[in-house]
This record gives C-alpha cells, sequence and structure tokens, in this order.
C-alpha cells in the first residue's frame, strides 16, 4: 500500500509540473481596433483601380486581394504559429476553390476586355497580381497585419462556400487599415526621437582646452526628445 501510495504522489505531482508549464507559444498583443466600412472595390486606397469594370468585376478583384493577403500573411506570419495563418490560407484555397477560380477567371476576362490584344490582357493581368500582392508586404505594421488577418482566416473557414466575396468586401478595408502601424494598445509605450547630429562650432572662442564652452556658444548638439505613443 505505501508503494501504491508513494507512485500516486509522484504521478499527482508530475502532472501539476505538466499543468504548469507555460505553452510554447504565447503571443500577447492588443491590436487597435481596425474595422472599417463594407466596400465596393473601386475607393481609392482599397484596390488597383479597374476602369470600366462591373460590380461582379470589382468583387471577384476584392476576392483576389483578399486571396493575395492571407497568401501574404502565411508566409509573413509565420513567427507566431499560434495565429494559424498558414493551416487557415491552406483550408481556404481546399474550401473556396471554386469561388477563387472564378474570380480569376472574371479578372483575366475583365483585362482581356480593356486591352487591345490577348497578349496585353494577360501581360496586364499578370501586372495586376504582382502589384497586389506587393501591397500588402509590411514590416514595421506586421502585429496588426498578422493578427487581423488571423481573424479573418478564422472567419472565412467557417463561412458557406461561394460567401468568400462577402467576407473580401466586408473586411477589406480591416486589412488595409492594419497596415499602418499602431502598435501595442493595451500599455502605452514612448518613442525616442533624436534629432540629427550635428558638428559643434570649433572656433576657438567655444573651447577651452577640451572642454566645449555652453555658455559662449550654445549646446553643441540638439536635445533628446520624447513623444508618447
Amino acid at each position: 500500500m505505501q508503494k501504491v501510495g508513494i507512485a500516486g504522489a509522484v504521478a499527482a505531482l508530475a502532472a501539476g509540473v505538466l499543468i504548469a508549464t507555460p505553452a510554447t507559444a504565447q503571443f500577447f498583443f492588443k491590436s487597435k481596433d481596425l474595422r472599417g466600412e463594407r466596400v465596393r472595390g473601386d475607393e481609392p486606397g482599397i484596390g488597383q483601380m479597374l476602369p470600366g469594370a462591373t460590380p461582379e468585376e470589382l468583387r471577384a478583384a476584392m476576392v483576389w486581394n483578399m486571396r493575395a493577403a492571407l497568401n501574404v500573411a502565411a508566409l509573413q506570419c509565420q513567427f507566431e504559429p499560434s495565429l494559424l495563418t498558414v493551416q487557415n490560407y491552406n483550408a481556404i484555397l481546399a474550401d473556396h476553390k471554386q469561388e477563387l477560380a472564378s474570380s480569376y477567371a472574371m479578372l483575366g476576362k475583365y483585362f482581356e476586355r480593356v486591352a487591345k490584344t490577348k497578349k496585353d490582357g494577360q501581360n496586364a493581368l499578370d501586372q495586376f497580381g504582382t502589384r497586389t500582392y506587393s501591397g500588402f508586404a509590411t514590416v514595421a505594421a506586421q502585429y496588426g497585419f498578422c493578427t487581423t488577418t488571423s481573424s479573418i482566416g478564422r472567419d472565412a473557414l467557417y463561412a458557406p462556400r461561394g460567401s468568400f466575396g462577402e467576407i473580401a468586401l466586408g473586411r477589406m478595408r480591416e486589412v488595409r487599415n492594419s497596415l499602418t502601424p499602431w502598435g501595442e494598445q493595451q500599455f502605452p509605450r514612448w518613442e525616442v526621437r533624436l534629432p540629427p547630429a550635428f558638428l559643434p562650432r570649433f572656433d576657438k572662442a567655444c573651447w577651452k582646452k577640451d572642454a566645449f564652452v555652453v555658455k559662449k556658444c550654445g549646446e553643441p548638439f540638439g536635445a533628446v526628445t520624447y513623444a508618447a505613443r
């Protein structure tokens, strides 16, 4: 009985240690509320302008913009596995495959329609894709962008097939807002701003041996200022 009791105590202690062990991936970041109004697709700053595009073609463009944003997030946000940006993106490609394909085909027809030749239309489509992807690259706003796209990707997983375009129209402004660096919202932070450095005056009157005479010539360098964020 004594042996069983000791074994039970050891097991209980081990279980307690396992419970108290912190998770290997913990991401603590409170983002600014970046939600915005639903878009049509032709607003400035939302995506590339498509002159003469129909509402259906604008919707297709927003679908492709959202796909690109989630793709960039899958590549750029792997520093935090708990955001699941890679898993979300791969699942979205499979679950919304038909809508993504039809949207891309519609964009192809748009560029063929407005271009002089079919080849010019294909080139314009390729340029559209490249510019769309590069428009979501960010460094300074990485945390906000990654948390936003993680939330959108999770919602897209539960969206019915055929409704990815609704998510794109409803949350594209939020994605664009996340590309501006806002920083941590839970705790205030301070940003140190250093003015440009200037050489001090080298007039003989400004120096006494090896010491700069501030009383005669003022401060040799600008003062450091602090700005609350």
